[in-house]
This record gives C-alpha cells, sequence and structure tokens, in this order.
C-alpha cells in the first residue's frame, strides 16, 4: 500500500511539474541534422513588381500610387539599397494585366501607348504597352541593383474567346519573340521568361486548357533555346504563373516532361480578399496556416512521380488578395503568416517563394510613398542571410501556437532555428535537441560538456539570437524591433545593421508572446550541413 501511495505521489508530483512547465510555456524543437528533407535555392526569396497603374482601386481605396513597372522612381536610393541588401534579389515582374501588355518593339507598327481605365475590359483597363527606353532603364537599375530577373509575358497574344468563357487557339508568340530578341542583343540578363498570368485550371478573369498551354510553353522554350543558342546562361522557362489545379497542373507537367518547362509556378492568396475583418485571426491560427499543406504535398508528389526536371517556386503571394490590407498585410503581423509560408514552401521542395510585392499595394515589402521598408522586408531578409539552401525536419512539442523550422545555417557552421510563437500569453522556454545523435556520443562527450538530452554542447559555447517584436507591442505597427531596436534606414536610405545578441547555448530559447525568434546555434552538429 505504502509503495502505492509513494508510486501516486511521484506521479501527481510529475503532472504538477508538467503542468506548471506548461504554463509557463516550455516545449521541444527537436531537429534531425542527419539528412536534409529538402532543398531551397540560393535566392530562395523573391520579390514581384507590378504593372498596376495608380487608378488601381479596391473597395474604394487606390493602394498602388506609383509603384507600377512603368512609372516607379528608380533613382530612389532606399530602393536600390533594399534590392542590394540581398546581392541578390530575385524579382519576377508580372501580374495581372501583364497578360494586356504588348512590347513597343517596334514590330508591331502601332503606337506604344499605356493601360487606360474602362470597367467594361477584364481587370478594369485597357492594353497597355512597355516601351522600350523604359525597358532599358529598368535593366540599367537591375544591373546596378543586382537583382536575377524573371519575366512574366503576355500568353493571351492570338488567342479566340470560346463560348464557355476561356481562350482558344494557340499562343502568339510574335510580339514576345521580338522582346527576348531585343532583351539578349542588349546584353540584359534575364534569370526566366515566365508564360502568362493566372489562367490555369478556372483562371482570374479568362482561363486556357491545360493542353494548349503545354503545347505554347514548348512553343516559348524554342524560342528561348534559338535566341540564346551557344548562351552559357540560357534563361528558364517558367509556367503557368497561377492557382494550384491538381488535374490541370498534371497535364502540363506530363506534356512538358522531362525538360521542355524548367519551373513550375503556383500563387498562393489563402487568406481571401483584403477586405476580410477576420485576417488577423487567421493568421494566428495554426490550424488554417496547415490549411496549405496540402497544396504544397500534392504539387510535390506531382513533380516526383512525373519524371521531369521541372521544380517548384511561388511564383506570387501576397497572401489577401486585390491589394492585401493596410496595417495588417503591411505591418509586423503578418511576418507571421509569411515566415510560416516559407519554412513551411521549403519544407516540400519549393525552390523559391516570391512575395506580392516588393512595393505596390498593400503588400509591399516596401512602403509605396516613403520606399521605407515594412516589418516583412526586414523578416525576408533575415531569413535570406541566416537559413541556408538545406531544410531539416524539426518538431516542436508543446503548444501548438509554436511554429518551428529549421535550415542548415547560410554560410556558416550549424544550423538556424526560426521559432514563431502565434500567442499572445505567455513566453516559451524552448529546448534544442538533436534527433538521432547516439547514446555514445553523448557518453564520450559528457565529461568536457554541458548538454541537453540528445544534444550535445560544448561548454561555454554560444549561439546568436535576433528576437523580432512589434513596436509599442501593437500587432499592426510598421515598425520592427530587432532585439528592442527598431528596424529604419539611415539618412542615405541605407538598410540597418541587423545585429544578434549573443547567449549561451545550454539557456533554452525565451520566445516571448506574438514575436519571432531566428536562433543561429553554430556547434550543433548536423552531418546534413558538412
Amino acid at each position: 500500500m505504502m509503495e502505492v501511495r509513494r508510486f501516486l505521489g511521484c506521479l501527481l508530483w510529475f503532472l504538477a511539474l508538467l503542468r506548471l512547465a506548461a504554463a509557463a510555456g516550455a516545449g521541444v524543437a527537436a531537429v534531425d541534422g542527419r539528412r536534409a528533407i529538402a532543398a531551397t535555392d540560393e535566392d530562395f526569396v523573391c520579390a514581384t513588381l507590378d504593372w498596376w497603374p495608380p487608378d488601381k482601386c479596391d473597395y474604394g481605396t487606390c493602394s498602388w500610387g506609383l509603384a507600377s513597372l512603368l512609372n516607379l522612381d528608380l533613382s530612389n536610393k532606399v530602393l536600390l539599397n533594399a534590392v542590394r541588401a540581398f546581392s541578390p534579389l530575385k524579382l519576377r515582374l508580372g501580374g495581372s494585366l501583364q497578360d494586356k501588355l504588348v512590347y513597343g518593339t517596334g514590330d508591331g507598327g502601332g503606337r506604344c501607348t499605356p493601360f487606360v481605365k474602362n470597367t467594361s475590359e477584364m481587370f478594369g483597363f485597357t492594353q497597355g504597352c512597355l516601351p522600350m527606353h523604359r525597358w532599358d532603364e529598368l535593366n540599367a537599375f537591375f544591373q546596378k541593383s543586382g537583382a536575377r530577373i524573371v519575366f512574366g509575358l503576355n500568353a493571351l497574344n492570338g488567342r479566340v474567346p470560346l463560348p464557355d468563357g476561356s481562350m482558344g487557339g494557340p499562343w502568339d508568340y510574335t510580339n514576345a519573340a521580338s522582346l527576348i530578341r531585343y532583351t539578349a542583343s542588349k546584353g540584359y540578363k534575364i534569370h526566366g521568361w515566365e508564360l502568362g498570368n493566372e489562367l490555369s485550371g478556372t483562371g482570374v478573369g479568362t482561363k486556357v486548357g491545360a493542353d494548349q498551354y503545354a503545347a505554347d510553353v514548348i512553343a516559348l522554350k524554342s524560342v528561348v533555346d534559338n535566341v540564346y543558342q551557344g548562351s552559357p546562361s540560357k534563361p528558364l522557362v517558367l509556367a503557368p504563373g497561377g492557382f494550384f489545379d491538381a488535374g490541370w497542373f498534371t497535364e502540363l507537367i506530363i506534356k512538358t516532361k522531362p525538360n521542355l518547362l524548367n519551373v513550375v509556378t503556383h500563387h498562393i492568396y489563402n487568406l481571401g480578399p483584403g477586405v476580410d475583418t477576420h485576417l488577423i485571426e487567421k493568421i494566428l491560427n495554426p490550424t488554417y496556416l496547415d490549411g496549405m499543406i496540402s497544396t504544397f504535398s500534392n504539387l510535390q508528389g506531382i513533380l516526383n512521380s512525373a519524371g521531369t526536371s521541372a521544380v517548384a517556386w511561388v511564383g506570387e503571394s501576397g497572401g489577401a488578395y486585390n491589394s492585401g490590407h493596410h496595417l495588417v498585410t503591411d505591418s509586423f503581423v503578418f511576418s507571421f503568416w509569411f515566415l510560416d509560408q516559407l519554412g513551411m514552401s521549403a519544407k516540400y521542395d519549393t525552390k523559391s517563394y516570391c512575395r506580392q510585392s516588393l512595393i505596390g499595394g498593400n503588400y509591399g515589402l516596401l512602403n509605396k510613398e516613403t520606399f521605407q521598408p515594412n516589418p516583412d522586408y526586414y523578416s525576408a531578409l533575415l531569413w535570406h542571410r541566416l537559413m541556408g539552401t538545406k531544410v531539416l525536419s524539426t518538431t516542436f512539442s508543446g503548444t501548438n501556437m509554436i511554429r518551428a523550422y529549421a535550415h542548415c545555417a547560410r554560410d556558416s557552421p550549424g544550423i538556424t532555428l526560426l521559432l514563431i510563437n502565434l500567442s499572445g500569453n505567455s513566453t516559451n522556454q524552448v529546448t534544442v535537441t538533436s534527433e538521432g545523435v547516439h547514446a555514445n556520443a553523448v557518453k564520450k562527450h559528457s565529461r568536457k560538456t554541458k548538454h541537453l538530452p540528445g544534444y550535445v554542447q560544448a561548454a561555454g559555447s554560444m549561439r546568436e539570437e535576433y528576437h523580432l517584436t512589434p513596436k509599442d507591442g501593437s500587432l499592426q505597427s510598421q515598425v520592427m524591433l530587432l532585439n528592442g531596436r527598431a528596424l529604419v534606414t539611415d539618412a542615405n536610405g541605407g538598410i540597418p545593421r541587423l545585429e544578434p545578441v549573443k547567449v549561451d547555448a545550454a539557456q533554452p530559447i525565451a520566445v516571448a508572446p506574438y514575436s519571432i525568434v531566428f536562433a543561429h546555434i553554430p556547434n550543433f552538429s548536423a552531418p546534413a550541413c558538412s
């Protein structure tokens, strides 16, 4: 009887300890460093530039200003520094109006006129034109800033409307080929040419069947092969730049395999319309965030089983469509969604992730008037500088309000762990452990080292932590604090230094309520990273 009482006493004491730990917000991030589960491109983080004119309005608000590729102030110092800071930043040029854009290469004979508002037209604008003097100015900026360019081509040229609302007939690539030839003749470097915007599946505005689209992709590949014949850096061919539709995407991938299509691009606006008043609730709901797993997983499965060399990118993602929502998609709270998207997509072998937008709308990484970086700019830059290309399996045990992702560290030893606390209630003390470390390795080191279970850590070793919080504790602040210091550009428009705090690596990582932490752990033994 005494033994039973003692056992029950111990059990109650243990349960009380567990309850205390849960209340204090303790958790364990277990990282498996034995092998990478996926890999991203070096320039995984990408941003978009769009064609929308100043009179593009949503829900009575006109949020684009002078942020279009046709009117953006390319002489702005902050803009130049913001792009340069990535060395390189991949930029995808495109959006809804790209399928109504012609190129003023002189082959069409007509005048090169801008987009004009017309509510009876698709997307509310007439056809517009890119003059070659503006294309020259853009390329001068891209060269100066070190940007890597993907250009979205007009995929509706030459097509005819069909009774079901779709567009039929082959793509007329004459004008596109003319732009590609002009670009190559000038020596402008293009990373990729992408065909069309949101014409896949049920389409947005209109649609094109997968069978026809595959034939058009093959035509684009032929144009690119001819123009860049003998060139050491032939641009990629990308498509379809639309919303994922399993049947449609499968047909496109099968008909362009094994190597006629280099990149399969899909778009993400999983939070719904920008006018939605529940955006913040969705962003802070882990179950809602997990809703995107099936898209990433399904596309990865199709590519793996199809026998194609094509890889997946997210070609455009602004979270909330119709230009986003001011003080949500351009404020601190959006970094929870954005960084979670980067972490989740990388796990499913997404090679690049293009954020809508670099500037413009209510989801720009930069403010369209002042060009000052919004919080997500710094989140993107920290990811780019700290998270390497190799993705490691990471599990978090504790609250489901902590999101955890780990990669091999970028250009340095060890790993970088990203922790996102969606809860505003408790600071979480996160212990980092290593999956699969052999017990004898622990035994061998234990005389000389402090260690947490399964994670050998040399005595006195340090890690670097980057704690991101909003100014004044407001989730809707447009100023991000790094380790308590506001991130703002200097008098010359220079991007501030992103400096960590150094912490004893044997201590748990303290993740404050509604905060994000990048932790670079140089002494974490991960064979996958060596």
